[in-house]
C-alpha cells in the first residue's frame, strides 16, 4: 500500500515537472491567497499590540481633556474647518482649582518640544528627544512607572525645582548604563538633576516614548515660551465605576471654565484609553474579515486554475491512461494518481504562501516595532484551506480519468 502511494507521488511529481509553467502559476495563485490570510492576520496582531500599548499609556481609569482637533461643517455646499481653542494655562489652572471629585487626581502637562538636544558632560544626544512639562500626577495618570529613582513630589512642583525624570534610552545610551540618579543634564542650556528613570515603553511610528525628559511644569513654561501652548488635562479615578461620574463633573467644570452657554456645544474633547482600544478592536475585526474574504476569493480562483490544469492533464495523457488500464491498472489507481497531483500542487502552494505570509507578518512586526509571533492558527487554517482546494479541484478530473475506456484511450492521438 505504501509502495503504491509512493509511486503515485513520484508520478505526480513527474507530471508537475512536465507542465512546469502552468503548475508554477497555479502554485503562485494559491500562495497569494494563503499569504493574504497568514500575513494579514499576523500583521493585525502586531498592529493591535502596537496601538494597544500606545493607547494604554493613558493609564487605567483615566480620561483626558484636550483640544478637539477639528469639525467639518457644511456651509452652502462648501466645507470649512472649525478649530477649537487650545487648552490654555489659564484654563488648566482654573480647572484644577474648581474640579473636586472624590478619590480623583488631576495631571496637567504639555509637550514642550520633540526635537531637543540633551547634554551630559561631553556627551549629547541627537536633537530628537521629547521634553514634557508636567505636575506630580503625570506619571500615574499616563501609566508610566519608575524603574530607578523616584518621581516628582508636590514640593518639586511648587518650588519649581530643577529636577527631571528621563526615559530609559538615556539610561542605556547617554549614561552607558551607569547610575544616572543625581547626575546633571542640560536641556536648552538649563541644568537639571536627574531623580528618576522611566521603565521602557518602546516606540511607534518613529515616536520614541523612551527618549523623553519630564520636567516640572512651571519650569517648562519658563524655558519654552511659545504662544498658544496647548495643554492636556488628565483625570484619574480610583475606581473604574466612578469614571463616568468624574467625566460628567469634568464636563460641567470645564464648560464653566470656557464660559459656554447652556445651548452651546463643547469646544473641547475627551479621550479615554478604553474608547480608543475599542475603535482599534473594530478596525482589527474589519481587517481580519477582509483578510479572510481576500484569501477565500483568491483561493477560489486558484481552485478553478488547478482544476483546469488537471483537466488539461487528463486530456493530454489519455493515451497513457489507456496503456495503464490495458496492463491491469484499476480505475481507483488512475483516479488516485491524478488526485495526488492536485494534492501535491495544493500543498506546494500552501507551503509557499505560509513562507510569504510569515515574511509579511515579520515585516509588519518590525515596522510596528513589536515582537513577531508565529501565527499558528492562521497557518493551521491555511493548510486546511489548501487541502480543501486540492480536494475540490482534483475530484472531478480524477473521476474523469478513471471513467475513460481503455480501448478508446489507446486510439486517442
Amino acid at each position: 500500500m505504501f509502495g503504491l502511494f509512493r509511486e503515485n507521488v513520484r508520478i505526480a511529481l513527474g507530471s508537475i515537472r512536465a507542465q512546469l509553467l502552468k503548475t508554477i502559476l497555479t502554485i503562485v495563485i494559491i500562495s497569494l491567497g494563503i499569504m493574504a490570510l497568514v500575513g494579514t492576520l499576523s500583521g493585525v496582531d502586531a498592529m493591535e499590540k502596537n496601538f494597544g500599548g500606545n493607547f494604554d499609556t493613558m493609564g487605567s481609569n483615566t480620561f483626558n481633556i484636550q483640544q478637539y482637533a477639528f469639525d467639518i461643517q457644511r456651509n452652502n455646499g462648501s466645507e470649512r474647518e472649525k478649530i477649537n481653542p487650545v487648552i490654555s494655562f489659564n484654563n488648566i489652572r482654573e480647572f484644577v482649582e474648581k474640579y473636586e471629585y472624590p478619590r480623583s487626581q488631576t495631571s496637567i502637562s504639555f509637550r514642550c518640544t520633540s526635537n531637543a538636544e540633551v547634554k551630559y558632560g561631553s556627551e549629547k544626544t541627537d536633537p530628537e528627544a521629547q521634553v514634557y512639562g508636567a505636575n506630580e500626577h503625570y506619571l500615574a495618570n499616563t501609566g508610566s512607572k519608575i524603574e530607578v529613582g523616584r518621581g516628582f513630589t508636590v514640593f518639586d512642583i511648587e518650588n519649581n525645582s530643577k529636577v527631571c525624570i528621563i526615559g530609559s534610552d538615556f539610561y542605556e545610551n547617554l549614561f552607558e548604563n551607569d547610575n544616572p540618579i543625581g547626575a546633571t543634564i542640560s536641556v536648552r542650556g538649563v541644568k537639571f538633576k536627574v531623580i528618576g528613570v522611566l521603565e521602557s515603553k518602546g516606540s511607534s511610528f518613529g515616536n520614541n516614548q523612551d527618549l523623553k525628559v519630564v520636567i516640572p511644569i512651571q519650569v517648562a513654561r519658563g524655558i519654552y515660551t511659545a504662544p498658544n501652548i496647548n495643554y492636556t488635562i488628565s483625570v484619574r479615578v480610583d475606581d473604574s465605576e466612578m469614571i463616568a461620574g468624574a467625566q460628567d463633573e469634568a464636563t460641567r467644570v470645564f464648560r464653566n471654565v470656557r464660559k459656554l452657554q447652556p445651548m452651546e456645544e463643547n469646544n473641547f474633547g475627551f479621550q479615554r484609553s478604553d474608547d480608543l482600544l475599542s475603535i482599534i478592536g473594530e478596525v482589527s475585526g474589519v481587517l481580519r474579515i477582509s483578510a479572510w474574504i481576500i484569501s477565500i476569493i483568491t483561493i477560489l480562483g486558484s481552485s478553478i486554475a488547478l482544476m483546469n490544469i488537471m483537466l488539461v492533464t487528463v486530456s493530454q495523457r489519455t493515451r497513457e491512461i489507456g496503456v495503464r488500464k490495458a496492463i491491469g491498472a484499476k480505475s481507483s489507481t488512475i483516479s488516485t494518481q491524478f488526485f495526488m497531483e492536485a494534492i501535491v500542487i495544493g500543498q506546494f502552494g500552501c507551503a509557499l504562501g505560509i513562507v510569504l505570509g510569515i515574511l509579511v507578518g515579520f515585516g509588519m512586526a518590525k515596522f510596528f516595532e513589536q515582537t513577531f509571533t508565529i501565527p499558528w492558527t492562521a497557518m493551521f487554517w491555511a493548510v486546511i484551506m489548501s487541502f480543501i482546494v486540492a480536494l475540490i479541484s482534483g475530484i472531478y478530473p480524477a473521476a474523469k480519468a478513471a471513467r475513460l475506456d481503455a480501448i478508446e484511450s489507446l486510439r486517442y492521438e
